[in-house]
């Protein structure tokens, strides 16, 4: 693990320890980068990586820091002109 993702992951839960216990999500951004710690379940898994609601490739991540492929957009391309500009 590089120096940057060991730093957002250990800024990420240290953002979440500092927060009273009551209002701790496990979940949010730290410097732009997403992470969620909530345990993932399958459909979660399944959802991250086959999102047909967005045509985004890179999207955050089921479980952890960062983000991770969609694949569902390789797929099922949207047409060109249903792209925004």
């Amino acid at each position: 693990m590089g120096a940057a993702a060991a730093s957002l992951l250990g800024g990420a839960i240290a953002q979440e320890l500092r927060r009273p216990l009551n209002e701790r999500t496990w979940h949010g951004t730290i410097a732009g980068v997403p992470y969620d710690f909530r345990r993932p379940t399958p459909e979660k898994i399944r959802s991250t990586n086959w999102n047909k609601n967005t045509a985004r490739v890179l999207v955050p991540r089921a479980f952890g820091v960062g983000w991770t492929v969609n694949f569902y957009p390789f797929v099922h391309p949207q047409p060109e002109d249903s792209l925004p500009e």
